[in-house]
């Protein structure tokens, strides 16, 4: 059957609320969140069921039709951008945006993959729950999408990243059939954890169509605090002193030097300094409370954070007076990647190190980088008590941004992936692989873990339809690298 042919029948199929080749419509999710890779589509596919999903697969499988998965399309690595070719087809699964079931005694949501972060957020906490993830693209953001790429956020301190929250999926799979692992079930030893296999694996062997995850008990009060520091290895030492004084309060701890505020109050409106006076690095801490036999987090933030600025730790430290100023403390640290977009052209390393090593790889390798490309400006920021940075390379100003990216550009990236890899950390923590890293993660990736994922994709998508050229490099990928 030829391409032609099965885009009749997958018109046919969805109807007009679910195919669409009208070019305009399009063009808004043809193109990565950060702008810098756009690609073609034959069609965008809506479907509204998990049997239409299967549907398209089968059609797409006989034909040979490309598909590109897409959430929010609020990813960092180009992984739901198509190429350029034009050949094949977005596969939005936003229309699948209902939550079917909230079971509060099991502290369990089933919903399916289009539902956006925010929303699950809303419906749960009626029910004196929460699901314990959190970022800044809440927004746009979806439940596929975000079980697609592993996503972290600002409380995998505490409650890891999705991997740890799913407890079941339901997913279609390269040749159409539908795998129904949904139930949460605590213990499975029927062979490989496909559930697993699909966490993270950007829609390249699996379309994932709904979830069930868990929810954790509603904050019954919590406290967010800013402090200045006078350096990474500071805020480490802290970060110590929170865990072991909150073993089981410590939800959130965030690093953001003074430059990244700056940009911050320039481009976000209303945003505010929250201690007024400029200091070279800040740290946000949230303590939360979930459980009666908890402290007051309130009382124990401004305590502990007493001591940290007698032993000369902290600099300076502001405890949010109110739910309102606490989310104005988070809105600064969740619009950095919007203000360093605002601010110019920039290189994006999503890196992470062990936890120990973090402090010492911003100190050391920043002004190396600097000096190594005159000009450029390292803005690091993020989760330091999980090891996971946001390296940024800002380019010298004035830089035709097009031509830096492709010239020195890809030898700092390089330059910055090695340096990673010798402190045994990882290019990618949170945002996965994409397009945007494939090359690098083939010419760094050891031989055993390219043959597993290899071996892997061939199996279950021997056509190669599903999000070709995402996650998995070819060995051509590795030799252009």
């Amino acid at each position: 059957m030829s391409h032609n042919e099965t885009l009749k029948q997958l018109q046919q199929l969805l109807g007009p609320k679910g195919f669409s080749a009208d070019p305009a419509e399009l063009a808004p999710w043809t193109t990565d969140w950060r702008g810098r890779y756009s690609g073609k589509a034959a069609a965008l596919l809506s479907p509204a069921s998990t049997e239409e999903v299967a549907a398209i697969v089968k059609l797409a499988s006989t034909s040979g039709l490309a598909l590109v998965p897409q959430g929010g399309n609020s990813g960092m690595v180009a992984g739901a951008t198509p190429d350029a070719s034009g050949t094949s087809c977005l596969l939005s699964l936003r229309r699948m945006n209902q939550i079917e079931k909230i079971d509060p005694a099991a502290r369990l949501v089933q919903c399916g993959a289009g539902v956006i972060l925010q929303n699950l957020h809303e419906a749960v906490a009626a029910h004196d729950l929460r699901f314990p993830l959190t970022l800044g693209g809440k927004g746009s953001a979806t439940i596929g999408g975000l079980v697609s790429t592993n996503a972290g956020g600002t409380q995998v301190l505490r409650h890891g990243t999705m991997r740890a929250l799913v407890a079941g999926l339901q997913a279609v799979l390269p040749d159409g059939s539908v795998f129904n692992g949904l139930t949460p079930l605590k213990k499975d030893n029927r062979g490989y954890d496909l559930k697993h296999l699909l966490i993270g694996a950007e829609g390249t062997i699996g379309i994932v169509t709904k979830a069930t995850l868990h929810l954790v008990p509603a904050l019954i009060e919590r406290s967010v605090a800013w402090a200045a520091v006078d350096s990474p290895t500071a805020a480490y030492q802290l970060l110590l002193a929170a865990n072991a004084a909150f073993p089981s309060m410590l939800e959130g701890f965030e690093i953001l030097p003074d430059t990244a505020l700056r940009h911050v109050l320039k481009h976000i409106p209303g945003t505010r300094d929250p201690l007024e006076t400029g200091y070279a690095w800040h740290v946000v801490m949230e303590l939360a409370k979930d459980s009666a036999d908890q402290e007051p987090p309130s009382n124990a933030a401004e305590q502990f954070l007493g001591k940290m600025l007698e032993k000369g730790l902290v600099r300076d430290a502001v405890v949010a007076a109110s739910e309102a100023q606490a989310e104005a403390f988070w809105k600064i640290r969740d619009s950095i990647a919007e203000a360093e977009r605002a601010e110019g052209p920039a290189l994006q390393h999503d890196i992470s190190v062990p936890v120990d090593a973090m402090a010492r790889f911003i100190e050391r390798e920043s002004p190396k980088f600097e000096a190594r490309y005159p000009g450029t400006a390292i803005i690091a920021f993020g989760h330091l008590g999980d090891g996971n940075i946001h390296f940024h390379v800002k380019a010298p100003k004035g830089i035709a941004a097009d031509a830096w990216y492709a010239d020195d550009g890809l030898r700092i990236s390089a330059d910055v992936y090695d340096r990673v890899t010798e402190y045994s950390g990882s290019i990618s923590a949170e945002h996965g692989i994409g397009k945007a890293k494939l090359a690098e993660f083939g010419r760094l990736s050891d031989p055993a873990r390219l043959w597993a994922l290899r071996a892997i994709k061939s199996a279950l998508d021997p056509q190669g339809i599903m999000n070709p050229g995402k996650l998995v490099p070819l060995a051509s990928d590795s030799a252009a690298a």
